[in-house]
């Protein structure tokens, strides 16, 4: 029997209309060259983490789930004695997603999550670093359907970084938006 693989609908689409409509529309000569995104970064701090150790092992939980991937603890560096931070104390979550579970992420986030979110106007055009990555804050992680409001502890914030091949934050505009992501400006 012949194993089909799987291929994300955004992957797909990437592949057949944005990847050559972009080679167009930048004047691109090598297909190579052409913008892509590399990796989506999520990251999930937990300011509670000096007096309640229970709160970053649930954010670990979430943070997974809204992935879909097994998210990994980030850990304090240095000691900060007026926060009660101890070096090598767990302070957060994040988790890197690459390939196929990036696609899905990033379908998941522009046509679900974003829609749900409460005063949407869209996502800042500042937002991006001056090297062609884009990075947005979520103040509530409820907006994601994988989350069960009666199952939280505590409303989080999330950091979402979109990182492209690209170092031009024009070039990278462009491909965000041929994708769908609501960027207004």
């Amino acid at each position: 029997m012949s194993k089909t693989t799987y291929i994300p609908r955004l992957k797909k689409e990437y592949l057949k209309t944005i990847s050559p409509s972009l080679k167009k529309e930048l004047s691109i000569t090598n297909i190579h060259n052409v913008p892509k995104i590399e990796k989506i970064v999520l990251n999930m701090g937990v300011g509670e983490a000096t007096s309640d150790r229970k709160k970053v092992t649930k954010a670990l939980e979430e943070l997974t789930l809204i992935a879909g991937q097994k998210a990994v603890p980030t850990v304090a560096k240095n000691s900060i004695a007026q926060f009660k931070l101890r070096d090598g104390m767990h302070i957060g979550a994040k988790v890197t997603l690459r390939g196929n579970r990036m696609y899905e992420f990033l379908d998941r986030l522009i046509n679900v999550a974003l829609p749900r979110t409460k005063d949407f106007r869209g996502l800042s055009s500042k937002s991006f670093d001056k090297n062609g990555n884009f990075a947005m804050g979520i103040k509530e992680h409820i907006i994601f359907p994988e989350i069960d409001y009666d199952q939280i502890d505590a409303i989080r914030g999330l950091d979402v970084v979109v990182v492209t091949s690209t170092n031009n934050d024009d070039e990278a505009r462009v491909l965000l938006n041929s994708f769908g992501m609501p960027i207004k400006g």
